[in-house]
């Protein structure tokens, strides 16, 4: 069987790559149809699904923010985002700003550009970040080979795809990891183009930011076995701060528009995240374990800095044990720094919803950790992603819905504590992992050095 042409992807051949992207388009299909049993089958006068959303959307565990915000965001009325829009007193956006950045909220006004109904606006959101899908699909096969599985018909696909915009940040994430080990160039060039793409990937949702610091202390080091330092020098300062200022500039010019066409409008969407407050619908560790708390002002001041402050305290550890990993290894670890950050973020930030868990699956593909921690995480996270449903809809319908009273309560305390545990682990356990990414670029950078 002929191998894939200018690259052999660890065992697949070209029927094989196929037959992984044409999974990855099924598992698409499936997590589009999962969300669309919540839309119909009539529809209001603002293109709202009827009869019973609402219900219907806890009860059968399909909710999905796209269809939810269709109204309220002015998508409904194809309000361009950011320009004219600002921020309520109390809280609430208008004129067509949304909480998300800015690449997020035009991928949302293009999704609902010739579409009247929340069907619609799924429908046509679900075509748009579908190559997306596919193309982190695509990459993670070059990476790692039938790794890739874990993503292509990954049950937190089918659950979450089309919960939100989230498969576009994801393909910018794995796209950086995937220029930095196999495009065979100078580092300092992989290292420039992996920053754009992280910094666009901040500008659809602010998480791949977090791994710009790890890219440009594994640039600083000279990449892997220091292979790339300059002639006689022992940190490669200028290639990391360039990659730095890439990810930054890319940040600025991607914003710089909206900003002056509509600066409150543009602000607006920042407001609005700083000024959430630990509730139910942040999902997070800091809501279940002091709900109670969370009627008090001084309880949510103080989440303010402490959620932050222990976030940035987890990314400083991560990065201090890379960098003793490196004086063993020679190697900064880059990936396994960056996943071990996003562990300590998704664990420790006052926000944790569902989907995040997309944003972690492409690790499990990239790093060898034990099957065990895949396991337990996808069971933990299956449980909480669809008893979280059906818990509000118990309580919406008045149902008794405590720990004694049943299984979705029980199945919901698994999916939070048993998840909250496992980042723990999994913290160390990324640290510790072998990479399992096919890097074509250290022959080529020695030559090029040598």
């Amino acid at each position: 069987m002929r191998r894939w042409p200018g690259s052999r992807w660890r065992g697949l051949t070209l029927s094989g790559a196929v037959s992984l992207c044409l999974l990855s388009a099924v598992t698409l299909v499936l997590g589009w149809a999962n969300k669309a049993r919540c839309t119909g089958p009539g529809f209001d006068v603002w293109g709202r699904s009827t009869p019973d959303y609402q219900e219907r959307a806890y009860r059968d565990a399909c909710y999905s923010d796209i269809q939810n915000l269709w109204i309220g965001r002015d998508i409904d009325r194809h309000v361009f985002p950011y320009v004219h829009g600002g921020i309520t007193p109390d809280g609430s956006l208008y004129g067509g700003v949304v909480e998300y950045p800015v690449l997020s909220g035009l991928l949302m006004w293009l999704g609902a550009l010739f579409v009247e109904t929340d069907a619609g606006f799924l429908l046509a959101s679900a075509l748009l970040m579908a190559p997306f899908g596919l193309a982190v699909t695509w990459w993670l096969g070059r990476l790692s080979g039938w790794r890739a599985l874990l993503w292509a018909i990954g049950p937190p696909v089918v659950l979450y795809a089309f919960h939100n915009w989230d498969l576009p940040v994801v393909a910018c994430a794995v796209a950086a990891v995937f220029v930095v080990h196999r495009w065979r160039v100078p580092l300092r060039r992989r290292a420039l183009v992996a920053a754009v793409l992280l910094g666009l990937g901040a500008a659809l949702k602010l998480y791949p930011a977090m791994f710009v610091l790890p890219l440009a202390l594994y640039v600083l080091t000279g990449g892997r076995d220091g292979a790339e330092l300059p002639a006689r020098s022992r940190f490669d300062v200028a290639g990391a701060l360039g990659a730095v200022g890439a990810a930054v500039g890319t940040v600025v010019v991607v914003n710089l528009p909206f900003a002056i066409a509509g600066f409150g409008g543009w602000l607006a969407s920042f407001e609005f995240q700083s000024r959430r407050q630990v509730d139910l619908s942040t999902n997070s560790v800091w809501y279940w374990g002091f709900r109670h708390w969370t009627g008090d002002e001084e309880f949510q001041s103080a989440m303010g800095v402490i959620s932050p402050a222990l976030v940035l305290l987890s990314f400083a550890v991560a990065c201090l044990a890379g960098w003793w990993l490196l004086r063993r290894t020679g190697t900064f670890p880059w990936v396994q720094v960056s996943a071990a950050m996003l562990c300590g973020f998704l664990l420790l930030h006052k926000v944790h919803s569902p989907q995040y868990t997309l944003w972690l699956l492409p690790f499990f593909v990239l790093l060898a950790v034990r099957w065990g921690w895949i396991a337990a995480y996808l069971v933990a996270d299956v449980a909480m992603g669809i008893s979280i449903f059906h818990w509000l809809y118990l309580n919406m319908a008045g149902e008794p819905s405590g720990i004694h009273d049943g299984f979705t309560a029980q199945a919901l305390m698994i999916g939070v504590w048993g998840r909250a545990a496992l980042l723990v682990g999994l913290f160390v356990a990324f640290l510790s992992a072998r990479a399992v990414i096919d890097d074509r670029t250290c022959r080529s950078a020695r030559s090029a050095t040598g």
